[in-house]
């Protein structure tokens, strides 16, 4: 039996090994893929996304299916420091004022994306009506990673940014929210089973206000803590410890960790007298898990996908884009935004990544017969969008004149 344990303690030692290396390779390997395409005046996450892609399946295979699984920890880390850090945006005293314009125009480009892509789906290509239903509210939810990190990048300031990121961040509530309601159609269609609607839009509704009063509980706490610290050090533990409970806590509850990350920012930056201490101890930490993150998102996609998505996913990935700048432009106007936000806004919200995959997964459960088409189409949109994406959004930040080489 010593024998055999210690066999087992050099295998899993052998096995920890090789992902640490590979984690070094993938950071490595990521880095100099950001500066390399920052060498064509493109943004660094396209790099990280582009690079990522020779390290995955359709190339290397130096990062297998396996490994991502084993490295899916430090996806759902950095999309909680995003999910944090996109939080923070929504300073009450601005939504006062600018609330219902950002309400407003965010459901005007979740509707016109659902809506489009629902009439090509339904209309031109003769789908059945829960395909269509379920796949047009997938197009509803803009990955904000790609988008914060444009921001951040090239330090942009004006209208069209200060209204991305809560757009951004209510886009992707009221895109959960449009699943949740196509899915409980979508399977009366397939069932015929009237009362499934009302279970399934009261999970829904525990499922987000739930997830939103967790992050709610745990940004008071954060806060009546961070009031009686001074250093950054210790601005920066008692933070981490807030995301990693808010992620610990959804998961345990069958809460969305995204959902209740975006509510932790909010409470700490309308309770805090200098809430930018805290955010500004996680921006200075977390850097090497955003490049982890694209990387590994870069590898996850595979192009062997493009053999069989054919011309119903190019007609996807077009009237999803087509629905969300033409939803942000109605919008837009029907409040009456700045120049810069009528015209660009649309253009910064294409990208498409980690909460559409996170649906493909439910889609599955709930509806297997349709799952192997929906995330063939799906994984193709994000192929599309997560490595075109973040140069849309330099494009509409550059016309708008909010950044500079």
């Amino acid at each position: 039996m010593p024998i055999l344990a210690a066999q087992s303690s050099q295998v899993e030692e052998e096995i920890t090994i090789d992902i640490i290396l590979k984690i070094a390779i993938v950071l490595a390997v990521g880095f100099l893929g950001g500066k390399l395409i920052g060498l064509l005046k493109l943004p660094s996450v396209s790099g990280y996304l582009l690079i990522g892609l020779f390290l995955g399946p359709s190339f290397l295979n130096l990062v297998s299916s396996t490994d991502m699984q084993s490295l899916e920890i430090i996806s759902e880390l950095a999309l909680a420091f995003i999910a944090f850090s996109i939080g923070s945006e929504f300073v009450f005293k601005d939504m006062k004022e600018y609330g219902k314009k950002i309400f407003i125009i965010t459901t005007a480009e979740v509707l016109g994306a659902i809506i489009l892509v629902f009439a090509v789906m339904f209309f031109m290509f003769r789908q059945d009506f829960a395909f269509s239903i379920v796949i047009a509210s997938m197009s509803a939810a803009t990955a904000p990673a790609a988008t914060l990190l444009v921001i951040r990048q090239y330090r942009a300031k004006g209208p069209l940014t200060r209204t991305i990121l809560p757009v951004v961040a209510l886009d992707d509530i009221l895109g959960i929210i449009a699943f949740g309601i196509a899915l409980a159609l979508a399977k009366m269609s397939v069932s015929g089973s009237k009362p499934s609607f009302f279970g399934l839009v009261g999970s829904l509704a525990v499922e987000v206000f739930g997830s939103l009063l967790a992050g709610f509980v745990i940004g008071l706490i954060l806060a009546v803590v961070l009031k009686k610290l001074r250093t950054h050090d210790d601005y920066q533990v008692a933070s981490l410890i807030a995301i990693g409970l808010g992620m610990g806590v959804s998961n345990l509850l069958g809460l969305s960790a995204l959902l209740c990350n975006i509510m932790i920012g909010p409470t700490l930056v309308n309770l805090l007298p200098r809430p930018d201490k805290a955010f500004k101890s996680i921006n200075n930490f977390v850097p090497a898990f955003y490049v982890l993150f694209f990387t590994l998102a870069g590898a996850s996609l595979d192009l062997s996908i493009l053999k069989s998505v054919g011309l119903i996913g190019i007609a996807y990935v077009i009237a999803r884009g087509l629905g969300k700048y033409l939803g942000s432009l109605v919008g837009s106007l029907s409040v009456k935004a700045e120049p810069a936000v009528t015209k660009y806004l649309g253009l910064a919200l294409f990208p498409q990544g980690g909460i559409s995959i996170g649906l493909s997964i439910l889609v599955r459960q709930q509806l297997p017969e349709y799952a192997t088409a929906i995330t063939t189409i799906i994984m193709f949109s994000i192929l599309i969008y997560e490595t075109t994406g973040p140069i849309f959004s330099k494009f509409a930040l550059k016309r708008a004149g909010e950044i500079e080489d």
